[in-house]
């Protein structure tokens, strides 16, 4: 690509998975920085290509703008298929690929957002919520993660996704996830990786 994507970010947002992956791309990218305005206001800026107000946003050289963390990856991971993170279209690991990719976005983050958000209410039925229930969600995770990667034997776009969750549920001690050896085990494989460190600075 000869012009550089722009990522609308904040370090202490969902921007960072993006970041991580563009990163990991070794994509050719500038950072657009968006405050968080203590009173809830939007950056007029992020409002002209994001209606939500909300990170990450990329936008691509032509205008073209993807929002939703998932897709973006996923985009990504295709526009840069050098850097391999993801298998090829139309093959068996492509389906459990996508599985993981959209795990997050549709079970654990709302499952999670549920327990520590809402932990004196009753939990929603589980025939009415999508991800069922937190510990469906949780059970259903640590029993994937004990192999080192989601899709095959290489790191993908799905194991960045799921590690970058995990990884920000365990800053906030969530239950099951802070305290579960196999969980933190794949976030410490994950976090180690050098793109993840130059994003992060560590």
């Amino acid at each position: 690509m000869s012009q550089k994507l722009k990522l609308f970010h904040n370090p202490r947002s969902r921007a960072v998975t993006a970041h991580w992956m563009l990163e990991e791309a070794r994509a050719d990218y500038e950072l657009v920085p968006i405050a968080f305005d203590p009173a809830g206001a939007r950056d007029p800026a992020l409002l002209a290509v994001n209606p939500m107000g909300k990170i990450p946003t990329l936008v691509l050289p032509d205008g073209t703008v993807v929002t939703e963390t998932a897709a973006i990856l996923a985009w990504v991971a295709d526009a840069y298929p050098q850097a391999d993170l993801a298998p090829a279209p139309g093959s068996p690991e492509r389906g459990t690929y996508y599985r993981w990719l959209f795990f997050c976005g549709s079970c654990f983050e709302p499952a999670l957002i549920e327990r520590m958000m809402r932990a004196d209410a009753p939990p929603l039925p589980k025939g009415m919520a999508g991800w069922g229930s937190y510990d469906d969600v949780i059970d259903t995770l640590e029993g994937t993660i004990a192999k080192d990667y989601l899709v095959g034997d290489r790191f993908s776009a799905a194991d960045l996704y799921v590690g970058a969750q995990l990884w920000w549920a365990t800053t906030f001690k969530a239950p099951r996830v802070a305290d579960n050896p196999a969980i933190q085990a794949y976030v410490g494989r994950l976090t180690e990786r050098p793109a993840f460190r130059r994003v992060t600075g560590g």
